[in-house]
């Protein structure tokens, strides 16, 4: 089963444990094993830090899905695992972080996500996954 995440840029820490409570949970219980996450924000930093010390415990794969390639190499050093999606380098960088979340929304079988208030990028692709008719689980 492939899970993707979509949560608020300022996500605050204290979820981290909630977080990592249900990627275990996916894991051990519904076979998850592909994991697809972004690198914008605090939410996106979780999960990557959180996928990073459960591959070394359990047989997963994540990547880190880039929605542009960074300008300088030493801005993406600290990735691991990076994917940049065949065609999106045709997208306006405007239009970037949009088209690699609705990359990441094809591919899962379930998404994960933290959202607190409507209006943001998080709340916009939440939306889509349940429309979608994909498994959504709400972290709060």
């Amino acid at each position: 089963m492939t899970v993707t995440f979509f949560g608020h840029r300022d996500a605050p820490k204290e979820i981290e444990p909630a977080l990592r409570r249900t990627l275990i949970d996916l894991i051990e219980n519904k076979n998850a094993t592909d994991f697809y996450v972004g690198n914008n924000g605090n939410f996106d930093v979780m999960v990557r830090h959180q996928l990073e010390e459960l591959s070394e415990i359990y047989d997963i794969n994540y990547g880190v899905v880039l929605a542009y390639l960074p300008d300088k190499k030493s801005e993406y050093d600290a990735y691991t695992n990076t994917i940049y999606p065949e065609g999106i380098e045709t997208v306006p960088k405007r239009f970037a972080i949009s088209w690699r979340n609705k990359w990441m929304l094809k591919q899962a079988d379930m998404v994960v996500t933290y959202v607190t208030h409507p209006s943001a990028g998080a709340w916009e692709f939440e939306r889509l996954a349940v429309k979608l008719g994909k498994r959504v689980i709400k972290i709060s």
